[in-house]
């Protein structure tokens, strides 16, 4: 029997602290879910908090943050790889394990235990798709899926990339995280539990505009000015879109300050409803999220965190 705790939520609400925290007291590690964090330099943009991650005094380990480079594909078919590797490495030096994250599809992945494949090229579709404008492709891909990361579709290879994944057989559930090929994941074998941090729109608007402003004072703008300087084209960091699309733009002044700071601050908050939709969505699929009230207090939060297993 093996076990897995996902804390999940939208941008801003304090999950990282929250899985941090649970990590020091029961002897865990966390997993990141997050699709940006994988990507080294790329650091207050993409909200690491890595402070979060010390709890009294100690580093609490953490895995899928900075382990690709910037302009790297990387998609949910590699996370599915990485989040195992790292499960199964933190089970067999008998730790527990605790996945957090805000990036729907790939906490998908492991929760439902989809099968997932790398998608191979398809050259006839991207002959296709190579005759349509950028406007063209970019409703075709906003057809097949939700943009869930709010991708900044600039880059038409990247572009034309997503919807040949888009267009690739669903992927099936098969269900265990049990030893064995590295893509066999199975749940109902496991005492896993999902919690979700709730908080009311409005506050997590403050939170969203609270932090902005912090990241902005802790130097976002040179972080993006320092990347496009190693090599990175603006189109490049575009693709990550939000804090990447609305700073490149101001850094190469195609925009001003305020408005790269209210375009910025409103994208997030648009950014943020549309996790929560994503999560609620999940639970239509027969999901169970348990909702902690993200205005607890730090005990109080990890006092809802309630699993035997776990000894907690």
């Amino acid at each position: 029997m093996h076990e897995l705790i996902t804390i999940l939520g939208p941008t801003a609400s304090g999950k990282t602290g929250l899985a941090a925290a649970l990590a020091a007291r029961i002897d865990g590690e966390v997993i990141s879910a997050d699709s940006r964090q994988v990507y080294r330099g790329m650091d207050l943009g993409t909200g690491k908090d890595l402070d979060d991650y010390i709890v009294n005094g100690e580093r609490v380990p953490y895995h899928l943050i900075d382990i690709a480079d910037p302009g790297e594909e990387y998609n949910v078919f590699r996370f599915q790889q990485d989040f195992l590797k790292a499960y199964n490495d933190i089970r067999e030096r008998g730790k527990k394990a605790i996945m957090c994250g805000g990036t729907g599809m790939y906490l998908e992945s492991v929760i439902l235990g989809y099968r997932m494949s790398d998608v191979s090229q398809n050259e006839d579709l991207r002959k296709e798709l190579e005759l349509l404008r950028d406007d063209e492709l970019n409703a075709r891909l906003l057809s097949l899926r939700d943009v869930h990361n709010v991708t900044d579709t600039t880059d038409r290879k990247r572009l034309i990339r997503a919807i040949e994944i888009s267009l690739s057989p669903v992927p099936e559930p098969v269900l265990s995280l049990s030893k064995g090929p590295p893509h066999h994941i199975d749940l109902q074998n496991t005492n896993h539990k999902v919690f979700g941090i709730s908080l009311p729109r409005e506050e997590v608007r403050k939170r969203i505009t609270r932090r902005l402003k912090q990241r902005l004072d802790e130097g976002m703008v040179e972080e993006v000015k320092t990347l496009l300087a190693s090599g990175l084209s603006p189109e490049q960091l575009e693709f990550y879109g939000l804090e990447y699309k609305y700073l490149t733009q101001y850094a190469t002044g195609k925009i001003n300050y305020d408005d790269m700071f209210q375009g910025l601050n409103t994208a997030i908050h648009q950014f943020a409803k549309r996790q929560m939709t994503w999560f609620r969505r999940m639970e239509k699929k027969g999901v169970e999220i348990i909702w902690i009230d993200g205005n607890l207090e730090l005990p109080e939060k990890l006092h809802e965190i309630r699993n035997p297993i776990f000894d907690i």
